[in-house]
């Protein structure tokens, strides 16, 4: 036994000792020169609305989804949520909003986007279908496309429910959902 438990220690003291080499050893090599550096890859951000909002529609569900799930870590009292199955229908035709204001707010480059999602609500004792609509507003900066406004209107539960007025959506898991899609549209990391 005394044998067997000296073995252990020696070739536990060999294998920190290697490590440390090894370890050090990294610390040695050379470090890359700037001119060895990755390429940056060039933003793939469209400059054309339409080829955006195509882009994005088809990830939104996505990145929604992630930022539904983060917020409800830490969180398990929620006995309702949804998912975003498919974002989809984007209509281009803005709606006339210099008419509505005393001085326009928008400025005059802002992009007007309608578009839906199907949503899958769960509840304890079911799964609902729901058909939410959005009205996006973007603007095209130096930088790339920035999200000006986001409203929602979600779906009648009930035939006959009057309804909903739009309320803000920005902060909610589409608004977030886009706000994340378009930083890593600026930054490039799409595929």
């Amino acid at each position: 036994m005394n044998s067997e438990v000296r073995t252990t220690k020696l070739l536990n003291i060999g294998l920190i000792m290697v490590l440390r080499v090894l370890t050090i050893g990294c610390c040695l090599l050379p470090v890359a020169s700037e001119t060895q550096a990755l390429p940056k890859q060039e933003a793939t951000c469209p400059s054309d609305i339409e080829t955006l909002m195509t882009r994005m529609l088809k990830d939104l569900p996505g990145y929604s989804n992630r930022v539904a799930q983060r917020s409800r870590i830490g969180d398990r009292s929620v006995e309702i949520y949804n998912y975003i199955l498919i974002a989809g229908n984007p209509e281009f035709e803005p709606l006339p909003l210099s008419d509505l204001q005393y001085e326009p707010e928008l400025p005059d480059e802002t992009q007007q986007v309608f578009f839906t999602t199907l949503e899958r609500q769960y509840t304890p004792t079911e799964a609902i279908l729901l058909q939410n609509y959005y009205w996006l507003f973007l603007t095209q900066t130096s930088e790339g496309w920035r999200l000006v406004l986001l409203f929602s209107r979600l779906a009648d539960l009930e035939q006959g429910d009057l309804p909903i007025p739009p309320q803000d959506a920005r902060n909610g898991a589409i608004g977030q959902g886009i706000k994340l899609w378009l930083k890593d549209c600026r930054a490039g990391v799409l595929r």
